[in-house]
């Protein structure tokens, strides 16, 4: 992705974010100047890669493939002294057009909710031995209801719904046409984003940038070591 694409999409993000009244943690409005500020007492923040988080999978697709996201708190399996908190919360911004695509973790379950504007609709499939698409039922928990699908099967999450995704199970996510963008909340155990995703169709997890412009916002991955 150019860096130019970045910095409108996180502005674009923080807009809409606003608009449907989500607060962000006052670290995601650091400039890459007031990061070269920051001392030890933020390693919180770079190591458990809190903050911004832009990625077309490697695919150079945004607009189809990609997504924007915030962590807002994570714990750290690999840290766990340290840093023993055993939970995690993200929001994601998902456009039009854009899907999240086929996946699942190793570890973590999580709670995807629609915390507003459009319409979400979530594919899921169990598993099998070698981590294709099985073609069995799915335990589906949607807002404290527990109910079996089929395989493929798709759920609409209007915004204030939820569901619940125990490890090893598939899903991707999209907007159902016309309803406009979703703004998603993920609350999970730890989350680990270098290990803890298996993709379907093999993917990158972050961008390689093209650097045209300054950055707005540093991304998660790009924090500087602290200052001295």
């Amino acid at each position: 992705m150019k860096r130019s694409q970045i910095n409108a999409q996180l502005k674009k993000a923080i807009a809409f974010v606003e608009k449907l009244g989500f607060k962000l943690p006052p670290f995601t409005a650091w400039t890459p100047g007031d990061w070269q500020t920051k001392g030890r007492e933020y390693d919180e923040i770079r190591d458990n890669m809190l903050g911004w988080d832009v990625t077309d999978y490697g695919e150079g697709r945004f607009e189809e493939l990609g997504l924007t996201l915030v962590t807002i708190r994570n714990g750290n399996q690999n840290m766990s002294e340290k840093y023993p908190k055993p939970y995690a919360e993200k929001i994601f911004i998902l456009e039009q057009g854009q899907v999240s695509p086929m996946h699942f973790h190793w570890i973590k379950m999580e709670d995807i909710i629609n915390r507003g504007g459009g319409t979400m609709l979530v594919q899921l499939y169990n598993k099998t031995a070698d981590n294709k698409l099985a073609q069995t039922d799915v335990l589906v928990k949607q807002d404290g209801r527990r109910h079996y699908l089929g395989a493929g099967s798709k759920i609409r999450l209007t915004p204030g719904e939820s569901i619940s995704f125990e490890k090893e199970v598939f899903h991707e996510i999209t907007v159902e046409a016309g309803t406009g963008p979703v703004l998603a909340g993920e609350v999970s155990q730890c989350n680990d984003d270098n290990t803890d995703n298996f993709f379907l169709n093999p993917l990158g997890r972050f961008p390689v940038i093209e650097e045209d412009e300054s950055p707005f916002r540093l991304l998660c991955n790009e924090y500087p070591k602290a200052a001295d």
